[in-house]
């Protein structure tokens, strides 16, 4: 046991995520401001190293768009706080983007109850990552993300391995260099934003820039399938009052139309957003946009230069 907790902790003592900081050692006798400002400086960094790895974010997206045009589901699988981080992903592109909750899932070493209480030895497993993607019948057009701060965690590694071996699309999300989890993905992606303030600590730094990595992966996958006109939310599902004066507020920037206009062409689309726009801007009734944006797959701008294409004089 001794020996096995030995092999742990050298390995631990070679991950930049893990490193200690003596110039930190006394931050607890600092004043609260002095405290904060030195979080706020460390965070500072985090951008820049995300900009670093854009090229391989970018490449990734570029995949896993093309999966997810043929209808393949994005996948999130991690433990702890990458875990948790892509729960939080996964469970807040249905109400933003109109997607089926089975199109983006996040998965956590532990099940659900994880999420809110650690599940003891959940993340050494391979295993259990390998039967959670089973549970959920991967395929080979599925995208699988395998998320963890330090690029050794086995339930990460098995969930990329595993999809890996089934044809599907995976991608490796670390914070250190040189990492296992990036080696046993497709498209690795090392985010190394060094030593934490607290030592070991991966919920500050390394936490931060695996959330902005997840959101482009799912944002920008999102524009690519044709869920956004320009900035615009126009696939956006309208479930609570904010989210309904919302869609109105998109379609009047999307197409200046007046207040009656925009209440007319929500009641002719079933509140659909995107409808509503092409009806208006399309010059088309509720159905014809309809089956103009199945036509399209979706895409506003291709919907919106066929109807135009049909008013206009042979």
């Amino acid at each position: 046991m001794t020996s096995q907790y030995g092999e742990l902790r050298a390995q631990l003592e070679t991950l930049t995520t893990e490193a200690f900081r003596p110039e930190l050692a006394e931050i607890d006798q600092l004043p609260t401001l002095d405290i904060a400002r030195i979080m706020n400086g460390e965070d500072s960094t985090v951008p820049a190293a995300v900009a670093a790895q854009l090229p391989r974010i970018a490449a990734a997206i570029d995949a896993t768009a093309e999966r997810a045009a043929r209808g393949g589901r994005l996948i999130y699988a991690g433990a702890g706080t990458a875990g948790r981080l892509g729960v939080l992903d996964a469970s807040e592109c249905p109400p933003t983007f109109n997607t089926d909750p089975e199109e983006v899932i996040g998965l956590i070493a532990g099940g659900p109850g994880a999420m809110v209480t650690a599940v003891e030895g959940a993340e050494d497993s391979k295993e259990l990552a390998a039967a959670d993607l089973t549970a959920i019948k991967l395929s080979a057009e599925d995208t699988v993300v395998g998320i963890s701060a330090s690029g050794r965690t086995p339930y990460a590694i098995g969930a990329v391995e595993h999809a890996r071996s089934l044809g599907a699309l995976t991608i490796g999300l670390s914070c250190n260099a040189d990492s296992a989890l990036a080696a046993a993905a497709e498209h690795g992606i090392e985010i190394v934003v060094g030593p934490e303030l607290l030592t070991g600590s991966t919920r500050l730094k390394a936490g931060t820039a695996q959330k902005l990595v997840l959101n482009m992966l799912s944002t920008i996958t999102m524009i690519r399938r044709g869920k956004t006109y320009g900035n615009l939310m126009v696939d956006v599902r309208a479930s609570n009052e904010k989210l309904r004066a919302r869609s109105r507020r998109i379609v009047s920037l999307a197409t200046g139309a007046s207040d009656d206009e925009i209440e007319a062409a929500l009641a002719a689309t079933d509140g659909e957003v995107k409808n509503a726009i092409l009806t208006i801007l399309g010059a088309v009734d509720g159905p014809t946009a309809a089956s103009l944006l199945t036509d399209s797959d979706g895409h506003l701008r291709v919907a919106l230069k066929a109807a135009r294409a049909q008013s206009r004089p042979r």
